[in-house]
C-alpha cells in the first residue's frame, strides 16, 4: 500500500486538467494492485488467487507505463519516476513468485 500512498502524493501536483486523465488513471491502478491481491487471497482458492494476482500484475504494468509517460510529459521528476517504477517492479516480482508457488 506504500505504492498507493506514493502515487497519490506524486499526482497531487499534477495539473487540474489531468484530474480525469493520468491523475485518475494512476490512482486507480495503484489502488487496484493491493485490492486485487487482497480479494484474491480472500477467495480461499489457489486458482482464483492466481487469477487476481494476474490482474494485479496487469495493473502494475499499466502503472509503470503511465509513470514513464508522466515523466516524459514533465509531470513527474526523474527521481520520483524511478522510485515509483522500482516499487512496481518489486511488487510485480513478488506477485510472479507467488503465482509460481500457487501452480
Amino acid at each position: 500500500m506504500d505504492l498507493t500512498v506514493d502515487v497519490y502524493k506524486a499526482t497531487e501536483k499534477f495539473p487540474v486538467d489531468e484530474r480525469f486523465g493520468l491523475t485518475s488513471q494512476m490512482r486507480r491502478c495503484s489502488v487496484s494492485i493491493p485490492s486485487n491481491i487482497a480479494e484474491g487471497s480472500g477467495r480461499n482458492s489457489n486458482p482464483q488467487f492466481n487469477q487476481f494476482l494476474g490482474i494485479a500484475n496487469g495493473s502494475t504494468s499499466e502503472l509503470i507505463i503511465q509513470t514513464f509517460l508522466s515523466e516524459r510529459l514533465g509531470l513527474l521528476g526523474t527521481e520520483t519516476m524511478r522510485t515509483l517504477v522500482e516499487q512496481c517492479v518489486e511488487i510485480s516480482n513478488m506477485n510472479y513468485g507467488l503465482q509460481k508457488s500457487l501452480k
